[in-house]
């Protein structure tokens, strides 16, 4: 391991007075010691040790401000009134939706004779459209890894393993599964590019329609069980994932290809299967009486319309500076979705990202049947 010695302080004057005051002279204060900070580099770039350990810390984040118009991607048919879901299928905002975040990350690393022990932590705090976000001041993530084994509130396994989606804005309007999770888990990383994870999850009510009766949190001690397979090489990687939803006795899966075509372009295609059949929910007009359908988010995991859903997408390097990424995504009822950004790192640690996207809906049981929208937006974010 290699040392670099980072000077955080400044010695003090060496300069000394001596002002005749009688039989009194006046002594000089001794300069302070210097205080040092060791740059730790086992474990990537701005980690250093906190002084007086052998714990490596690294302080990052991003400061982000974003503003979108046109219509709402992410419209579901319905807005809530009184705790009931109501008709709305119109997407179009009236004005701009304009937020500003920013996100602290705290990682920690050390070696321990059990294997490299970690923490990670991630507070968020948000303003949206005139007011705090209900997400400002949340946790987002926080947990500690001790040679693979991993406890904490992380995002599940089933949406990370996979690698997420593509590298755009609003990449998942076709949700792929449920985001955060307090869990229980283990990665094995072997050779050869191979590694394996199991994880029990709890899950959560904020990913599915809670306030209508789905729930995607467990309900007995009985916890849902995740379990995934990786093999990756330079070329690319093959990656499968499974979940059982113990609430619904259900079960997802998913199978992911990525694949680096040169050094300036890379592609990746996923599938998804669930067993858990949609459920559809009334919505109500503005006389009360009901007014047409939408389909609930019923499961944690297997969150698409219909048995299955495609997703797929890439990334082309334009420039040192720029990058074009684009996403398409269709599922079982027929939702097709799309969407494609521009990101230009104007200087180091800013980045520009102008997106736009278009969904099209064409699920027969929906009130959003026959209905489509653009939405535009832009993003500017410094990252540190």
């Amino acid at each position: 391991m290699r040392f670099t010695l980072l000077s955080i302080s400044s010695i003090a004057t060496l300069s000394s007075l001596s002002v005749a005051h009688g039989a009194d002279n006046i002594v000089a204060p001794e300069p302070d010691a210097a205080q040092y900070v060791r740059v730790c580099d086992a474990y990537g770039a701005g980690y250093f040790y906190i002084p007086g350990t052998e714990t490596c810390l690294r302080v990052h984040g991003y400061v982000r401000y974003l503003m979108q118009g046109g219509d709402d991607v992410y419209g579901r048919g319905f807005t809530d009134k009184d705790g009931a879901p109501y008709l709305k299928r119109s997407t179009k905002r009236d004005t701009w939706d304009i937020s500003t975040r920013f996100t602290l990350r705290a990682s920690t690393a050390s070696e321990t004779e059990l294997g490299t022990l970690k923490t990670y932590a991630e507070p968020r705090f948000e303003w949206s459209n005139g007011a705090d976000s209900s997400s400002t001041g949340s946790l987002r993530v926080a947990y500690v890894d001790l040679g693979g084994l991993r406890v904490g509130l992380d995002y599940s396994v089933f949406t990370s393993f996979v690698g997420y989606l593509g590298d755009v804005f609003n990449d998942d309007v076709i949700p792929a599964g449920g985001a955060r999770t307090a869990a229980i888990s283990y990665t094995y990383t072997g050779k050869d590019g191979w590694s394996a994870v199991l994880a029990l999850e709890q899950g959560n009510n904020k990913d599915t329609d809670h306030d209508y009766g789905y729930d995607g949190t467990i309900s007995d001690y009985a916890p849902h069980v995740v379990g995934g397979v990786k093999y990756s090489k330079d070329w690319g990687a093959i990656i499968a994932v499974a979940a059982y939803d113990a609430r619904n006795e259900e079960w997802a899966g998913k199978l992911r290809g990525n694949l680096n075509i040169t050094d300036k372009l890379s592609l990746w295609a996923m599938g998804a299967y669930k067993s858990n059949k949609d459920s559809y929910m009334d919505v109500k007009g503005e006389d009360g009486q009901v007014a047409g359908q939408v389909r609930a988010i019923n499961s944690f995991y297997g969150q698409w319309g219909g048995d299955w859903a495609v997703w797929g997408g890439g990334a082309y390097k334009l420039s040192n500076k720029t990058v074009f990424n684009a996403e398409l995504s269709y599922d079982g009822v027929n939702t097709f979705y799309t969407t494609a950004n521009v990101a230009y790192e104007m200087v180091p640690g800013f980045t520009v990202t102008p997106e736009i996207s278009y969904v099209r809906w064409r699920d027969k049981k929906s009130v959003l049947n026959g209905t489509d929208a653009w939405q535009g937006l832009i993003m500017l974010q410094r990252t540190f």
